[in-house]
């Protein structure tokens, strides 16, 4: 049995001003065939899960193509049609396979295609026919369309905020094409997107009130003939037609239950709609919370995540935290100028720097601090846990550590990174 791989996965946020190429995938992850086994099998990944699981169950792995990006501005049409062509002359080079597994992110965007992977998900359903099974894993904060539901046989999302079990879900996916090809099961898919969109901020899946849905999706999967389900919670910053939440259910060859199950789940979703809207407090009333706690607090900018796309030179919030005098305290900018400047003046030295506010003019302006340059580092890190998307190798470029007299440290990388 041979099962190929295709992973492409970017998360687009359609207010950044800044777009996505070819050299955005360049730098994070694109590679075509055998390579990508060594880049992804032992991730915390649901590629690396894919791999796994298929070899648990004596199933050969045949990687075909592989593209990621950090999250960032909508794909350039001329990129997204370079990518699709490197994909689709892997499939057809490669030849006839038993089945597919696949890792769209489904909130990616391109120039040309809104819903960029619906439109590449059906380009492999024409490629591969209508008989070959395709299996694939989606990101909690997918933006579930009709097209990538009608290209698959089975999707499965994440069930973890943020996201921990990537590579479990990426084995849950092979077991079910192993058994799809072998002839036990025969998958079929429903989907239901009701009229609501989860905030950002109540997306969280440990806090209680996610706990009764994700409880009752659980309790489904106990009934016979349930293969999968999954809630989706959708990605609120890609404004296009498919945004919002999403329940599936997959179920060995009964439709009808299929769909009673999901819209059970649905239904229950928007029953819980008051509690999933979420109340965001602004800057200064967040600083004053945190000038009454003791201990360590961690302060998120939720419109400012590069996870989600931002520009990782936001200043919004360490502007306020320097004003305040609030040290000691730790943030984290893209700047590549101010990471040159302190390399030119080394180790020991005070610097004049001006950091941040350069991406654009939404996430606050550049901040002038002087700073004594405490670290140099190259940037390259391996992440040993389930943390920064299941990838383990990462370069974030040339990187300085600063602190200024109040005990504000920066960590000023020469790529955008998530810090977290």
């Amino acid at each position: 049995m041979k099962i190929g791989i295709i992973a492409w996965l970017h998360e687009s946020n359609t207010f950044s001003s800044q777009p996505t190429n070819v050299e955005s995938f360049r730098q994070n992850l694109l590679l075509t065939g055998e390579p990508i086994r060594a880049a992804m099998q032992d991730a915390h990944h649901e590629v690396g899960g894919f791999f796994a699981g298929l070899d648990r169950h004596g199933a050969q792995a045949v990687p075909l193509f592989a593209a990621r990006a950090l999250p960032s501005g909508t794909i350039q049409a001329a990129a997204f049609d370079q990518l699709l062509e490197m994909l689709t002359e892997q499939v057809q080079q490669t030849g006839p396979l038993d089945g597919y597994l696949v890792a769209p992110h489904g909130a990616t965007v391109a120039e040309n295609h809104p819903d960029a992977d619906g439109y590449w998900l059906q380009r492999l359903r024409t490629l591969v026919g209508p008989d070959v099974p395709i299996v694939g894993t989606i990101d909690a904060h997918a933006n579930l369309s009709t097209p990538m539901v009608q290209a698959c046989n089975a999707l499965i999302a994440y069930r973890t905020n943020p996201h921990l079990d990537q590579r479990q879900r990426g084995m849950e996916a092979a077991e079910l094409i192993v058994r799809t090809v072998n002839g036990e099961i025969r998958p079929v898919m429903a989907a239901v997107m009701p009229s609501l969109a989860i905030s950002i901020e109540r997306q969280c899946t440990s806090e209680p009130h996610l706990t009764p849905l994700y409880d009752a999706a659980n309790a489904q999967l106990r009934n016979d003939g349930v293969l999968s389900n999954s809630i989706v919670l959708g990605f609120p910053y890609a404004d296009v037609e498919e945004m919002g939440s999403a329940v599936i259910c997959v179920t060995d060859n009964d439709r009808k239950q299929a769909e009673q199950l999901a819209s059970q789940l649905a239904d229950q979703m928007w029953s819980m709609r008051h509690e999933l809207t979420g109340t965001l407090i602004g800057t200064d009333e967040a600083l004053d919370h945190c000038e009454s706690l003791t201990g360590s607090i961690c302060l998120l900018d939720m419109g400012d995540n590069v996870g989600g796309g931002s520009s990782a030179d936001g200043t919004e919030l360490v502007t306020a935290i320097h004003q305040r005098r609030l040290g000691p305290a730790f943030a984290c900018l893209f700047d590549t100028e101010a990471v040159r400047i302190c390399q030119n003046a080394g180790i020991g030295s005070t610097v004049d720097v001006c950091v941040g506010g350069h991406s654009d003019d939404i996430h606050g302006a550049p901040l002038s601090l002087t700073l004594e340059v405490i670290s140099l580092h190259d940037g390259r890190f391996h992440e040993s846990q389930p943390r920064h998307g299941g990838i383990t190798e990462f370069d974030q470029g040339p990187t300085a550590i600063g602190r200024t007299s109040d005990g504000l440290t920066l960590m000023l990388t020469s790529r955008r990174m998530v810090p977290f």
